[in-house]
């Protein structure tokens, strides 16, 4: 899976909400001041070229739907961020948003909670 862009990530998020979009819906959803539409088209097209988005074509209009589920997504880069920054470890993850006190204690008793139901 390639690594996307900040602005990439945000037009994804964008796709994944809407699931299925025109480039003006697109554009709509952005706060203002919107991004030009050519600036999103642009990043469409890269989205389609690291094949995260398709398109199915009405003529020369675009209708843009994800080709990657944002769990998906979200998965890869949970691994990246942990084999990069803690040596693989989900354990050393955990240990440092404790540490950091990103993590409570009603998390971490909900983490639990969900690892005893997997079992």
């Amino acid at each position: 899976m390639k690594s996307l862009t900040k602005a990439e990530e945000q037009v994804m998020q964008i796709v994944w909400k809407l699931k299925e979009a025109y480039l003006k819906d697109v554009v709509d959803e952005f706060q203002e001041p919107k991004p030009h539409s050519n600036t999103v088209a642009t990043l469409l097209k890269i989205l389609v070229e690291k094949e995260y988005v398709q398109t199915i074509n009405h003529g020369r209009i675009h209708l843009y739907t994800p080709k990657i589920s944002k769990e998906a997504y979200s998965k890869g880069t949970m691994k990246t961020v942990v084999e990069n920054f803690f040596e693989g470890s989900f354990t050393n993850a955990v240990s440092f948003m404790v540490d950091n006190k990103d993590l409570k204690i009603d998390d971490l008793e909900l983490i639990l909670q969900q690892l005893k139901k997997k079992k």
